[in-house]
């Protein structure tokens, strides 16, 4: 039974760490020491809670109290306040900015009243670096379990849930662990794909960080359905926490005979090695990933062979992403029935996004699969930054789509997405509003894609070099009509010709752009005009009758193209305007517009 009656628990997921959240701990230890209950007050670091946007975070237990946007500086009062004299810190409180009341408990925040926490069950709960935190809840539970069924048993049980891949494809996971077991082979292995490479995602490497024992646990249970007994985790190197606790998960679990020689005494051989990526996007694709860990250059090769026939130094191989890791362990506890009921009739359970972009609260969200964007981006992300207009929201990163407005209501699952131009991909989530600029958007994506190009085929190679090229066209007020059109067939052709999946996706920001925002493409090529006023080639600073001639404008302009007597109205030369904003921002009376 443990000795301590309160528990404080700190968030240490890479984002708080980075806002302070260690100094947070070290000055709670010191000040639970100065108060003398350091043998009834736990400090705890853990993973991620998610709400990101409202880091550091601590949550004291077991009141349920949740503080956010903590600093090392209010600790003191954390400690004299609340855990001495019992009273609540109600400036750390959460404050709901539609009631503007203080909410203490999780539990009734809008962030969190839709979610439901399956993949991220022990993020936020446990010390990720404590095998016996994850052992207190449930930990190997599924692995012991799994090791009394036989291999079928085990991939009849993975099939019936009904669980599909969440690293992007959505192929289901206990066909393909079948595929792998079917094939005969005096060596097979298991690996785990953690090279996470979406803009703006970091779901992998939240669940790294804050429950690494779960997917230790899991790519044992994968290795002994398919007859594997060596594990491999491709993690890219920029993920330095990550790594460093999933290293501390290993060496414990092979100390506690969770991995090694003769697992649970059952016979069963199954061990983990971390290999390194060195942050190459196209490495997310299997056999791309498959031949940068034997050592060669990270690149695609045609299927078939698939890796559950010819993989890893040419033996079976299973290859799984995190989250879908992550997701197996609670498939053995709580039963294929139980997951199964979770989510739409062809999308089973839950899945992870990483909300970001112009929304209230940025953070790592996990929902039932059919959800609406309207529920996530409203009801969970609280709307729009400050009150502008939703305009788009981009799902799968560069191989997804823009969903607008009229997409609200669609429940989020691999099909419909795919039937609206986007896809799951592995969870990104970026929401753009009125003053995003969609062609912008687009090459933003076709810059990641194109300089993420492994080279290998032609189409990709030098297809979204082109498309690229185009864009940029475009965006500078040179483009024309025909270039439209262009894009429309070039990214077709790379669709339907590129080698991998990744080149065969690369053009849908363009193709769901342009279905949904053309009017913008043409008023780029045709008015020479940029809609949201983020182009700067296609921008006109003026200066109206409202200006005064206090000559503030003037005198902040980096290059001298305003000019005016005082107490007169002044010009911009617009040869000389380098269209910077900084006039339209010193310009206390409104008198500066931009066209």
């Amino acid at each position: 039974m443990s000795k301590y009656t309160m528990h404080v628990l700190v968030c240490g997921g890479t984002g708080c760490i980075s806002s302070r959240s260690k100094e947070i701990v070290e000055n709670l230890n010191l000040h639970i020491k100065e108060v003398g209950m350091e043998d009834s007050v736990q400090i705890l670091t853990t993973g991620c809670f998610g709400f990101c946007e409202k880091g550091p975070i601590v949550k004291i237990l077991p009141d349920n109290t949740f503080y956010v946007q903590v600093k090392p500086e209010d600790v003191e009062e954390i400690v004299k306040e609340h855990i001495v004299k019992g009273r609540k810190v109600e400036r750390l409180l959460y404050v709901n900015p539609t009631t503007s009341d203080s909410v203490s408990d999780s539990k009734h925040m809008e962030f969190y009243k839709k979610q439901m926490r399956v993949a991220l069950r022990n993020c936020g709960f446990i010390d990720p670096e404590n095998i016996e935190e994850y052992i207190a809840r449930d930990g190997y539970g599924a692995l012991g379990k799994v090791l009394s069924m036989t291999q079928q048993e085990v991939i009849d049980e993975m099939k019936k849930s009904g669980l599909r891949g969440r690293g992007g494809g959505g192929f289901p996971t206990g066909l393909k662990w079948e595929f792998a077991y079917k094939n005969k082979s005096d060596q097979k292995y298991v690996v785990c794909n953690a090279d996470e490479g979406d803009p703006g995602a970091f779901m992998d490497r939240s669940i790294l960080e804050g429950d690494p024992h779960s997917i230790v646990e899991a790519m044992a249970i994968c290795g002994y359905a398919i007859g594997a007994n060596r594990g491999l985790v491709y993690i890219r190197a920029e993920y330095p926490l990550a790594v460093k606790r999933l290293e501390t998960a290993i060496l414990a679990a092979r100390e506690y005979g969770l991995l090694g020689h003769d697992i649970l005494g059952t016979g069963f051989d199954f061990d983990i090695e971390i290999k390194f990526g060195a942050g190459a996007f196209v490495c997310g694709e299997e056999t791309a990933l498959i031949h940068s860990m034997e050592g060669m250059r990270g690149e695609p090769t045609t299927k078939p062979p698939f890796p559950a026939e010819s993989g890893y130094w040419g033996k079976p191989t299973n290859v799984n992403n995190v989250e879908t890791f992550a997701n197996v362990p609670v498939v053995f506890l709580k039963g294929a029935d139980w997951f199964s009921k979770i989510g739409t009739e062809k999308s089973k359970g839950t899945k992870v996004f990483a909300l970001a972009g112009k929304i209230n609260n940025v953070g790592l969200i996990e929902v039932p699969m059919g959800i609406t964007l309207r529920e996530v981006i409203y009801d969970i992300g609280g709307g729009i930054k400050d009150g502008k207009k939703f305009k788009a929201v981009q799902t799968g990163g560069p191989s997804g789509g823009c969903l607008t407005e009229k997409d609200l209501d669609t429940p989020i699952d691999f099909d419909n997405l795919i039937a609206k131009g986007s896809m799951m991909g592995s969870g990104g989530m970026i929401v753009m509003d009125e003053t995003d600029c969609m062609p912008a958007v687009a090459k933003f994506y076709l810059e990641f894609t194109e300089e993420e190009s492994c080279g290998k085929c032609t189409p990709c190679r030098v297809g979204t070099k082109r498309l690229l090229e185009i864009l940029e066209k475009i965006i500078a007020g040179n483009g024309t009509m025909e270039d439209l059109e262009t894009l429309k067939e070039l990214s077709q052709v790379i669709k339907d010709t590129a080698l991998c999946g990744l080149g065969q996706t690369a053009p849908n920001p363009i193709l769901s752009t342009l279905e949904a925002f053309e009017d913008e493409y043409i008023a780029h090529v045709r008015d020479h005009k940029c809609p949201a006023g983020k182009c700067t080639a296609l921008l006109q600073y003026n200066i109206t009758d409202k200006c005064i001639g206090c000559t503030a404008c003037a005198r902040i302009c980096p290059v001298n193209a305003i000019s005016g007597s005082p107490k007169q109205q002044h010009t911009i030369d617009q040869t000389k305007c380098i269209k910077c904003g900084a006039c339209m921002t010193k310009c206390r009376f409104g008198a500066i517009v931009r066209e």
